[in-house]
């Protein structure tokens, strides 16, 4: 029913998105692994994320994805389950106005496009 996205993104730095994507699928979701597998590419088409689908995540000693791309990774995390109200912690902390602008135009889709409630803190 609701999500939380946290200010930190709790990723694994080892994995790349669509592998983050799939292990919250196989652990969220009921049903039979081709729908799962469904939701997942359609989280990362919606999300914007297809370019990046194959690369890892990474960290502070692994070059990895952009911060944008991590911070919709950490997004999609939350929206395997399809909740109707999301609530994000600080989404745009640490990223670039470009890249806060379009995570912001994202959740702004979400809304509109997909009908969820979407509550977020800013500074």
């Amino acid at each position: 029913m609701s999500a939380y996205v946290q200010q930190d993104d709790i990723l694994f730095q080892t994995m790349t998105v669509r592998e983050c994507l799939e292990f919250a699928a196989k652990l969220k979701l009921p049903g039979e692994l081709p729908q799962k597998i469904a939701r997942v590419n359609q989280l990362i088409y919606d999300l914007k994320l297809s370019k990046c689908a194959g690369t890892r995540i990474g960290g502070p000693l692994v070059k990895g994805v952009s911060g944008g791309e991590r911070k919709r990774t950490s997004i999609g995390v939350e929206l395997i389950t399809d909740p109707k109200l999301i609530f994000l912690d600080e989404p745009t902390t640490g990223l670039d106005s470009f890249t806060a602008t379009s995570v912001m135009e994202i959740l702004g889709d979400l809304a509109r496009k997909q009908g969820r409630t979407v509550v977020s803190t800013i500074h």
